[in-house]
Parts: structure tokens; C-alpha cells; sequence
């Protein structure tokens, strides 16, 4: 439990000859909370406990000490279309969020992922309190699409805290804020993620993830299901495991009784680590779970489907892979099969040389070895952010 000194935020704490540091920490979704909780321990780990925070975070974050200006879940919206429709809303809770970071004596802003919110707040911040140092933890998505953020963000954020290896350069490239690379959260797992790799083959375990938000859940099940079907029909001693998070259980409980092959489903995060240790390979959504698996060392295949109007987007991306495995290699070492490409006899031909001792299977591993190597940090990475937050305001940890 965080030291109660950091629920205030009433000025500098002084008891004993100790003066607390104060950071304005602002998440706008549940991954940044969790991100923002990691940092804020961190930070007080360095610091001996002598810190306070204050600003916007969820569950996670005021178990660490923060008392958040309103709930999180406000601004968890995601999508263009969800966020127009709660644009008024949503206007406010910036303008709320950005005037309480610069009435605070906060000689830092942290920006956590979710930049809709989180970049409006620090233009507003940076205008009205320029002397603020901000940093952005988490690089927007500059090496995907609209890269021109990249140089707009020079002047509102000073420096930014990526979580991928090849951001920094990326951001150098597109002339943006200085930028360090200092570990994705999953690097602290990677030791607990590693498989079981070649000791799965007989019999066959395939782990199927088909995404933790109704609509891609709602979109991958058929195809996801009749891949099931015919890759038992090939290996009928295919064991199938399917680990649901709870916000999608009922509907994957519904969907999957029209399956022909009924699979395993399991809850919890100690279930889903235990099925990629047994796994052969995955059939996966896009998203997190794909880098999960790349540092458990399965191999995948990835299947995506968006709604129509997200489609459009795909001609304004750069990249040459969406699965996170693949831009951190620089080469599409995991299929990918998106949108129309997201059919059974697509998905099972990529599928099938995976869930036997095949040259496919053995490349995609070594390629996985790979990943990881270039994921694992030193430090662990809420570490290298906090160390990197302080030498960044000028006053490193006593």
C-alpha cells in the first residue's frame, strides 16, 4: 500500500528533513493505469518515498497514492466514432484535467498512452505553463499512421518514453522529441512467458485468443471456430484451449456452442500463462496478446477483422505489419491475415505447418528467440522510466 503521504496534494510534505517530490501523472485507459502505477512505485522506490502524485488514473494508480481528478472510465473511449459522440464531455474533462496540472506545484507532467486526451491536455499545459517539463510515456503510433504528429509534438512534449525498441529511431526520422527506449511492460515477464517450445508437438495444443473486446470477439469467432474444426479434422488429437478474459466470457461461451470442435476454456491469467506454456502454436487476434505469445516463444498465426468504416484507414498506414512481433524484427517472420484474408482456408493453411515439426515452425521460433532478445532491457521498465523521469527534471534520486 502506497505511503498515505501521496494522497495529498496540498504542497511539498516536510517531516524530518524530507521534502516530497509531486508529478501530475495523466492516463486516459486501463493499459495506462496500470502503466502509471508501475512508474509511480518505481518512482517512489527510487525516491525513498518522499513523492506525491496527483492527476487522472484508475484502479491501479490510486492504489499507489493518487486521488484522481474523476473516474478513468470517463475517458476510456476509443475509436473516432465513440469519441465524437462524447465530444462535449470529453472537452471538458481536458480542460479540467490541464488546468489542475498547471494550478499544481507538479514540477512534472506525465503523459501516459491515449493521446486524444493526454496531447490536448499538454498543449494546453505547455501554453499556460511552459516552464513545466512534460513527458510522454509511450510514443503515439507515428511509425504507423499520420506521421507528421511526430514534429507537431516538439513543441508540447519534451521528451518521450517509448515502449518498442525501434521508436526512438523512428522518432529521430520523423524530427520528433527526443526519445528513449526504456522496455515495454511486458519485458519484466519475459522470463515467466517463455515455453515449453518443442516439448508441445505430441499431442498438438493449439491456443486460440480471438480478442478481450466484444466487437473483435464478436468478429473472429466464425472463422476462428470453423479453423478449429478443420485443423481436427487433420490432427484429430488436437487439444484446444481457449482462454477468455471475463468482460468477454458470456459472449465467447455463446458463440463457441456453434462450434463443431468445443475447446477448453479457461479464466485468469495463471490459466492463460499455463495454456502457452502447453501450447504447440495460436490462432490470435492482433493486439497485446500477439507480443504475449511472441516472448512465450508460440508460434501464431494472426487473424483481424474491423468494422467497415476502420477499413478506410488501412490506406493511410505505413506499416508492413500490424503484429507488433513483426515491427520489431523489421520482417514479417508471423502471418498475418486481415479482413478479407480473415477466412478458414486462409487462416488453416498458415495454421497447420505450425502444429507440427515443420522448417515454418522451427523459422517462426527461431524468429520469436529474436523478439525477445530485442524486447529484454537490464533494468526492469517501470525502473528505466522513473530513472529517466528524474534525470529528466534535473534532479536525480539521493
Amino acid at each position: 500500500m502506497a505511503n498515505t503521504d501521496r494522497t495529498r496534494d496540498a504542497g511539498p510534505q516536510q517531516g524530518g528533513g524530507r521534502t516530497d517530490r509531486h508529478f501530475f501523472l495523466v492516463a486516459g485507459e486501463p493499459s495506462g493505469d496500470m502503466l502509471g502505477a508501475s512508474l509511480m512505485e518505481a518512482l517512489a522506490g527510487e525516491l525513498g518515498g518522499a513523492v506525491r502524485f496527483s492527476g487522472i488514473g484508475g484502479e491501479h494508480m490510486r492504489a499507489q497514492g493518487m486521488d484522481s481528478l474523476f473516474p478513468l472510465s470517463e475517458m476510456a473511449v476509443m475509436g473516432p466514432v465513440a469519441i465524437a459522440r462524447r465530444i462535449v464531455p470529453l472537452l471538458r474533462r481536458i480542460r479540467q484535467t490541464a488546468e489542475a496540472a498547471i494550478a499544481s506545484d507538479a514540477e512534472a507532467l506525465v503523459i501516459i498512452d491515449s493521446p486524444e486526451f493526454t496531447h490536448r491536455v499538454a498543449r494546453r499545459v505547455r501554453a499556460r505553463r511552459p516552464s513545466m517539463k512534460i513527458i510522454n510515456y509511450v510514443s503515439p503510433t507515428v511509425w504507423a499512421w499520420r506521421p507528421g504528429r511526430a514534429k507537431a509534438m516538439r513543441g508540447y512534449v519534451d521528451h518521450v518514453l517509448a515502449v518498442f525498441p525501434f521508436e526512438p529511431a523512428v522518432m529521430a526520422e520523423l524530427d520528433g522529441p527526443p526519445c528513449s527506449y526504456v522496455g515495454h511492460p511486458l519485458a519484466a515477464r519475459i522470463d515467466q512467458l517463455r515455453g515449453t517450445g518443442q516439448a508441445a508437438l505430441s499431442p498438438p495444443v493449439l491456443v486460440v485468443l480471438p480478442g478481450s473486446r466484444v466487437s473483435e470477439v464478436s468478429r473472429l469467432m466464425a472463422p476462428f471456430g470453423e479453423t478449429v474444426a478443420r485443423a481436427k479434422a487433420r490432427l484429430p488429437d488436437l487439444r484446444v484451449i481457449l482462454p477468455a478474459v471475463s468482460s468477454v466470457r458470456r459472449l465467447i461461451e455463446t458463440e463457441v456452442k456453434t462450434w463443431d470442435v468445443q475447446p477448453e476454456i479457461v479464466g485468469g491469467e495463471a490459466a492463460k500463462l499455463a495454456a502457452f506454456h502447453a501450447a504447440t502454436a495460436a490462432l490470435a487476434a492482433s493486439g497485446t496478446v500477439s507480443l504475449e505469445l511472441a516472448l512465450a516463444r508460440v508460434p501464431m498465426v494472426i487473424g483481424y477483422r474491423v468494422e467497415p468504416l476502420m477499413v478506410l484507414f488501412r490506406f493511410l498506414l505505413r506499416l508492413h505489419s500490424v503484429v507488433m512481433a513483426n515491427l520489431i524484427l523489421g520482417r514479417n517472420a508471423i502471418p498475418e491475415l486481415l479482413q478479407e484474408k480473415c477466412i478458414p482456408d486462409l487462416l488453416t493453411a498458415a495454421l497447420l505447418p505450425l502444429l507440427t515439426d515443420t522448417p515454418q515452425r522451427r523459422a517462426q521460433i527461431s524468429a520469436l528467440e529474436e523478439v525477445a532478445d530485442k524486447v529484454r532491457t537490464s533494468e526492469q521498465p517501470p525502473t528505466n522510466a522513473a530513472r529517466q523521469v528524474l534525470a529528466l527534471t534535473g534532479k536525480p534520486a539521493p
